[in-house]
């Protein structure tokens, strides 16, 4: 496993983040184990989630999940760089949401009790609150740094001009902002390319690509329908997908079956070829599907390849303005 640094942190991650999404709804608490034991054992330090995760009235159960595995011992947390996220309502009363001095400090003591750690190594908002001033956000979470209750402060979803006017809110206060940011990214989502990943790049923080297989879409979905298949890769929003882009994927799994790789496993190749991209998140169900990610990481493309790729998937054409202006 290679590891590389966290944006401009000294902190150390692998290039695959471990998705644990689908601990709880998806995949049971002893399968959830198993493959964070693996992952473990591959060399993954790097795992993700949130805590929304379990969803609707099980929201906080994924987390649970991540917090009896380290429970276990055996090194496991101190062997993780963990990574949650807050924003998402967690109750229905005011101030169970967003990101509000209030309920950063409140999530923040929450997750810590579901996830039985002391503290958080990456605190991430899930979601960009206009509502809320830059100071009120990055004076809650300097309190929790200086308790040790988090080391450093992520994003998702986040415009790029999002990402600018919150380092530069940090700087006026001469703290260290953001590090990182998750954004949508893989072969039919680009945009990020024009905004995000500029900015991220200019202002040192790693990107965490989610949803890099677009939900299935860019993992063999026709062959797997072929096969008569079922399952998420083959229904909602892959298959509604499939028909705007099916040019496009019939081409980009010929161009995988000529090679004699996996399609999804070339998607994550690509994605580890972007300059930008620390780490894209796998979000597996089952250990096999965490066997698919692993061999993306000896997966090498060269110049004719991601030519070829960009001619099936473009991207936008660049970073903005050129990319839409001259």
């Amino acid at each position: 496993m290679d590891y590389v640094h966290l944006g401009r942190t000294g902190l150390r991650v692998s290039r695959l983040c471990l998705g644990t999404m689908n601990f709880g709804p998806v995949t049971t608490p002893e399968d959830s184990y198993a493959i964070m034991d693996r992952a473990h054992a591959e060399g993954i330090n790097y795992f993700d989630s949130a805590n929304v995760y379990g969803w609707g009235e099980n929201r906080g159960w994924t987390e649970r999940i991540v917090g009896e595995w380290f429970a276990q011992g055996g090194g496991r947390r101190e062997r993780t760089v963990l990574a949650t996220k807050l924003y998402g309502d967690m109750g229905d009363w005011p101030n169970e949401g967003k990101l509000s001095a209030l309920n950063i400090r409140r999530a923040c003591d929450a997750s810590l009790s579901r996830l039985q750690t002391d503290y958080i190594d990456v605190y991430q908002m899930h979601h960009v609150d206009r509502a809320t001033p830059w100071d009120e956000i990055w004076e809650a979470m300097e309190v929790l740094r200086q308790q040790g209750k988090i080391l450093y402060v992520g994003s998702s979803n986040f415009a790029g001009w999002h990402i600018a006017q919150g380092q530069e809110a940090a700087r006026r206060r001469g703290t260290p902002g953001l590090v990182s940011e998750q954004s949508i990214y893989n072969l039919v989502e680009r945009t990020v390319e024009l905004e995000v990943l500029p900015a991220a790049q200019a202002y040192g923080l790693g990107v965490i690509p989610w949803s890099p297989l677009h939900g299935g879409l860019l993992g063999g979905i026709l062959r797997k329908i072929e096969d008569g298949a079922t399952g998420r890769s083959t229904s909602g929003r892959s298959a509604d997908a499939l028909e705007k882009h099916r040019p496009a994927v019939e081409a980009w799994e010929a161009f995988c079956a000529d090679r004699g790789e996996n399609p999804g496993d070339v998607a994550l190749a690509w994605l580890l070829h972007q300059p930008a991209v620390t780490a894209p998140i796998v979000g597996p169900r089952n250990i096999d599907q965490l066997e698919g990610g692993l061999r993306a990481l000896g997966i090498t493309l060269d110049e004719a390849a991601l030519a070829r790729i960009d001619e099936i998937f473009p991207g936008p054409g660049g970073t903005a303005p050129e990319a839409y202006a001259w």
